[in-house]
């Protein structure tokens, strides 16, 4: 049996031109979440939102619903994973306001960051040590991808996310602990801004079924910057209707026991 695909956009904003396919009454994560069954959350790599605000997130939204929560900028950017312990605990107790919602944590590292195995240990097995659920990592300094970091990754069991555009080859394929598959999609050639072609979205919605025989599968739009996020998303979708493990495109009679056994 296949695991599940979630597909959603970085944010959950509604353009105005797609209004009409997310219809209804309510907020826009409301309406959102009645059609796309993954969101990413960008906002908290800024700022941490309060506990009672993940929590009225989670009210917001389906049972089914996921969202994946991207770590702030003060643990991979500021501090680039050392002396984290505050803030991450901080953002892991907040974050755990959407109970059964929370997906993936998200960590980013910067480009100018090069991998460093001690700090990544130390940081892995601090995360490791207040979290069990999936995390995914993208990296974007090339010497993050040798197959020495794919096995400390496994080891801790962080997936590390396929990129578009990838700062090298190897960032365009899944990588690290197997089980996850996260891939983010940031939009080509103008990154945050460029809408994928059909041909590409046909070609994406065949890899993500080829990786849900293994994994459990996130596929994010970040190409939010001109609305193409949401088309490619919903374009996906439909693609990828046929795939009876498709999060949020489930026969009712299924959820419940597909939400027991994610």
């Amino acid at each position: 049996m296949t695991k599940p695909i979630y597909v959603g956009t970085a944010g959950w904003s509604i353009p105005r031109e797609h209004a009409a396919r997310f219809p209804g009454e309510g907020s826009h994560l409301e309406r959102y979440a009645r059609v796309l069954p993954a969101a990413e959350n960008d906002s908290s790599f800024y700022r941490i939102a309060e506990r009672a605000t993940y929590a009225r997130w989670a009210a917001s939204a389906p049972r089914e619903f996921r969202m994946a929560v991207k770590m702030p900028r003060a643990i991979s950017h500021y501090a680039r994973l050392r002396g984290t312990r505050a803030v991450l605990e901080r953002f892991l107790g907040h974050a755990r306001g959407l109970g059964r919602t929370l997906g993936p944590l998200l960590l980013q590292g910067p480009a100018s960051f090069p991998y460093d195995g001690r700090r990544a240990r130390a940081f892995f097995t601090l995360l490791r040590a207040r979290h069990a659920g999936p995390v995914a990592f993208e990296p974007r300094h090339p010497g993050w991808f040798e197959p020495a970091v794919d096995a400390l990754l496994c080891e801790m069991r962080v997936a590390r996310v396929a990129a578009d555009p990838a700062p090298v080859p190897a960032a365009l394929q899944p990588g690290g602990w197997p089980r996850l598959a996260y891939f983010r999609l940031h939009g080509s050639p103008e990154m945050y801004h460029s809408p994928y072609a059909p041909v590409f979205l046909a070609d994406l919605a065949d890899r993500l079924r080829d990786a849900s025989r293994r994994a459990t599968v996130w596929c994010i739009f970040d190409n939010t910057a001109s609305g193409a996020a949401t088309a490619n998303a919903l374009d996906l979708l439909e693609r990828l209707r046929p795939s009876r493990r498709l999060m949020g495109q489930v026969d009712p009679r299924k959820r419940s026991a597909i939400s027991r056994n994610p």
